[in-house]
């Protein structure tokens, strides 16, 4: 699946998404500033979180309630050193947790990540849109 939006038909593109049939843990491949986090946080807000979401930079995961009671991991690896410390800071238990992961700098984690995941790729258009592709 692929989307274009502008930043005003964010909530739309979210909600689009969500319909895709996704699955629990949700990578999100994009460059620093292109909205992998303003995006996580539209998907939150169609899940009916209504606490503050923020960016988990320093702290690395915030966790929000959904409106039916789930939970929802959102992760920022960016700041990551290594695969190790992931590893040691139990990354992966969130992971396999069978809640909702929304991980941003996947990378970071190659052997971490599930194998049954959505992969979605932002990029930015000289325009300002913003192109996804969902896999």
């Amino acid at each position: 699946m692929e989307i274009t939006f502008s930043l005003e038909e964010i909530d739309s593109a979210a909600k689009e998404i969500l319909l895709h049939n996704v699955k629990k843990t949700m990578l999100f491949h994009a460059g620093m500033g292109v909205g992998k986090t303003t995006l996580i946080k539209a998907i939150a807000r169609q899940l009916g979180v209504t606490s503050m979401t923020s960016s988990p930079t320093f702290s690395l995961v915030n966790e929000y309630e959904t409106v039916t009671g789930d939970t929802l991991y959102h992760f920022d690896l960016y700041r990551l050193n290594s695969e190790t410390e992931a590893y040691d800071m139990g990354l992966d238990e969130y992971f396999y947790s069978g809640n909702l992961c929304l991980i941003e700098w996947p990378e970071k984690t190659p052997n971490l990540i599930p194998l049954d995941h959505t992969s979605i790729t932002i990029k930015q258009l000289p325009d300002g849109r913003r192109h996804l592709t969902v896999k």
